[in-house]
């Protein structure tokens, strides 16, 4: 047994799923010989239920209208009188599931899987969202930012750049199960886009983003989402953003609230890094902080009068009761979800914030939040913070 473990520990399996048109005699008898050699052990296939929404999404009035069913079921035997139904489509086989699924042809696809976002987000504002190419570094934060352009319609390529494995304590604020404890997050992050869009494009940097790389990565990009936790490499970013003209969007979890900040590189070229809050700061005074110099500086960032109380307290118990500062499932969602909005709205051209947001669930939630008291108390403890860093 131990043997066979080790076997399967060492074993690479793709992380990018393999499109097949079983109308194509090369396609089909590649599909057969995967199901022969036992590497395809499941099979999806709810094809004439897609076929359904589709032929409804085409036909709206008809929806609600006596006949539907049967106008369908026409329309779905013309189909299969053509052609074996399972050529028509295509099948999206993912290795890492050993599974095959089932689905329509990407614009149709496309169409059924955003027909809800109508008219939420109208058909010209969604075509600019999916053919959009959008980097994003860091995917602990940055994976919810994914999944929920992916979710939405965004993005058809995306680069991903994070050098990490995922760990067990990722998994209170990252989507993902127990199966995938170990891989590279862009390989993680890849799967899961993936599962939502088999016909999205991923470029991964597992190296994550480094002064060798940062010119490639930022090559196409029409937006850029910077998640990580290197400030050298956060300077290095706005660099290229600045240089490409490309906005930059970032997101920081606090407590159980966001705080989203905005720079539009693509508007005005000349704007201060971090929106000055830093100070004057460059790469290589920021590749040269101890971890004490970090945090003070990300304390700067946020403004310690935006830290929530409990986040301030665990703050100082980092190395002492804990190993290292928290963060929930539910602020990273948040998070993803502003972030996604952000970049739907730049990348419309339409109005947005374009300094920073923040969103808090304190503020709308919690009783007698904004009570003189309550306010006080707060600020009394945010200057103690402050002093703590001497800021």
């Amino acid at each position: 047994m131990e043997e066979t473990l080790t076997k399967l520990r060492s074993e690479e399996v793709a992380s990018k799923p393999v499109l097949f048109d079983l109308s194509r005699p090369d396609d089909r008898a590649r599909f057969e010989a995967l199901l022969a050699e036992g590497a395809i052990k499941q099979i999806t296939d709810d094809y004439e239920e897609q076929q359904r929404e589709l032929f409804g999404i085409k036909n709206p009035s008809r929806v609600y209208a006596p006949g539907f069913e049967e106008a369908f079921q026409e329309h779905y035997r013309a189909l299969t009188a053509a052609k074996p139904i399972s050529h028509d489509g295509r099948w999206a086989y993912f290795p890492w599931r050993y599974l095959a699924a089932h689905i329509l042809p990407e614009e149709e696809y496309r169409l059924v899987r955003t027909a809800r976002n109508q008219n939420l987000i109208p058909k010209e504002e969604q075509e600019k969202f999916y053919n959009a190419t959008i980097g994003i570094g860091g995917l602990s934060v940055g994976s919810s930012v994914a999944f929920a352009l992916a979710l939405s319609g965004a993005g058809k390529k995306m680069k991903l750049a994070d050098m990490d494995r995922l760990a067990l304590s990722n998994t209170n604020r990252v989507l993902a199960g127990v199966d995938r404890l170990g891989l590279l997050k862009v390989e993680m992050a890849a799967r899961t886009i993936y599962e939502i869009n088999p016909y999205a494009e991923i470029e991964t940097h597992p190296e994550g983003l480094t002064p060798e790389n940062i010119e490639q990565f930022f090559d196409g990009l029409d937006i850029v989402v910077d998640e990580l936790d290197n400030l050298a490499v956060k300077y290095l970013i706005r660099e290229q953003a600045k240089k490409h003209r490309i906005a930059v969007v970032m997101a920081a979890d606090n407590g159980d609230n966001a705080v989203v900040d905005i720079e539009r590189y693509d508007l005005d070229p000349q704007p201060a890094f971090f929106h000055g809050r830093m100070g004057d700061v460059s790469y290589e005074m920021l590749s040269t902080l101890d971890k004490f110099g970090i945090g003070k500086m990300i304390t700067k960032h946020v403004g310690p009068e935006n830290v929530t109380e409990r986040m301030q307290e665990s703050l100082t118990q980092m190395g002492k009761t804990i190993v290292s500062w928290p963060q929930l499932g539910g602020a990273a969602l948040v998070n993803g979800a502003a972030v996604a909005y952000c970049i739907r709205k730049i990348l419309n051209g339409q109005p947005l914030e374009a300094n920073r947001a923040l969103i808090s669930l304190d503020e709308k939630l919690v009783p007698d939040y904004g009570a003189p008291e309550a306010v006080a108390h707060r600020q009394k403890v945010a200057e103690d913070f402050a002093r703590g860093f001497g800021l």
